[in-house]
């Protein structure tokens, strides 16, 4: 792109890297930092170590995952405006690349991803539709209702997962009773792990680092009645937990081909994806990161899955209570601690 289009681009590019801070990621960490270029046009994702989950997620898992949300969210917002754009995914590594430890955790000088805008078009309806779905998606820790998930509804979101190069296996009832088991054991395991322990009081409740963490509005204020554990905070929260159970929900795992860090990076962007379409159809979304946070279940996940694929997540969806305020948005940084621009 030439200089004067590069010049025409830059302000839908800044735009999409702040539409990009709306997208979820583990415990709200927001570990991404992005760098515009304006006379390429370039818009340049990377790591923040600064905000990996050193912990709970050592090998980065988790943190490519919550980058790939960030880079679908910016996607959306690109599509919104008409523009069409090149993405070069890099991970910060070659396949096979891990670290000496197996870590996947990319060099933070390296780009993970990288958006080029190539030209505008007309604006497509359902892009921005999608759009304003990031302004509305919520994490909601509340009960659902005894509505079950609609089967249109059902298929958008497995439909717009795969459309990203992820799987996202519907659970029958035997399986989500060995999710619940999956998930009790990995919050066993983190529960006896002081390291463990002391950073995830680091991000929830009161005291965090501002505008990130998990508040205490988002938290239940006792525990929900759910066949599969919600993740225990180590406090309550202000947010009601519902009347309700999970015995109309739909719980799924969501998979991908490979376990190298360009799978994780393009899971999250399956996600952001999956939970949008979400959305759009009234559905609530809940990740269960315990189990693939802890080796053993996210072992055992990948056994369940019967060799298809690797773990990534697993998700409950559900109908909110239409009658009470779901919770409030979670804090997020200010554009200039995420977003850099070279002119």
């Amino acid at each position: 792109m030439s200089g004067s289009s590069g010049a025409a681009a830059a302000p839908a590019l800044e735009q999409a890297a702040h539409a990009a801070r709306h997208a979820p990621s583990v415990h709200n960490t927001q570990p991404w930092r992005w760098t515009l270029r304006r006379r390429t046009a370039e818009l340049q994702l990377r790591v923040e170590p600064g905000r990996q989950l050193r912990a709970a997620d050592p090998d980065g898992r988790l943190m490519l995952l919550s980058c790939g949300a960030a880079l679908h969210h910016a996607r959306v917002a690109l599509d919104a405006e008409g523009w069409r754009y090149e993405v070069a995914r890099t991970a910060g590594r070659q396949p096979g690349d891990a670290g000496a430890d197996g870590s996947l955790v990319p060099d933070p000088a390296q780009p993970v991803a990288v958006l080029r805008a190539v030209d505008r078009g007309p604006a497509d309806p359902a892009a921005m539709r999608r759009f304003q779905a990031t302004l509305l998606r919520r994490t909601d820790r509340r009960t659902v209702t005894d509505e079950p998930v609609a089967p249109a509804a059902l298929a958008a979101v497995v439909a717009a997962a795969l459309a990203e190069g992820a799987g996202l296996h519907v659970l029958r009832p035997a399986e989500v009773v060995d999710l619940a088991v999956a998930v009790e054991r990995a919050e066993l395991a983190e529960a006896a792990d002081e390291r463990q322990r002391a950073e995830l009081a680091a991000w929830v409740g009161g005291a965090r680092p501002a505008g990130t963490g998990v508040p205490a509005s988002a938290i239940p204020a006792e525990a929900p009645r759910t066949t599969v554990p919600e993740r225990d905070f180590g406090v309550a929260g202000t947010l009601p937990a519902g009347e309700g159970h999970d015995a109309r929900a739909t719980y799924a795992v969501l998979y991908g081909d490979g376990d190298e860090a360009g799978d994780w990076l393009r899971a999250g962007e399956a996600l952001s994806a999956a939970w949008l379409a979400a959305t759009e159809h009234g559905v609530t979304l809940l990740p269960f990161s315990a189990p693939i946070e802890v080796p053993f279940t996210r072992e055992a996940l990948r056994r369940a899955l019967s060799g298809v694929g690797h773990p990534h997540l697993a998700v409950r969806l559900g109908r909110a209570d239409p009658d009470h305020a779901g919770p409030p948005r979670t804090p997020r940084l200010p554009a200039e601690q995420v977003v850099e621009i070279v002119d």
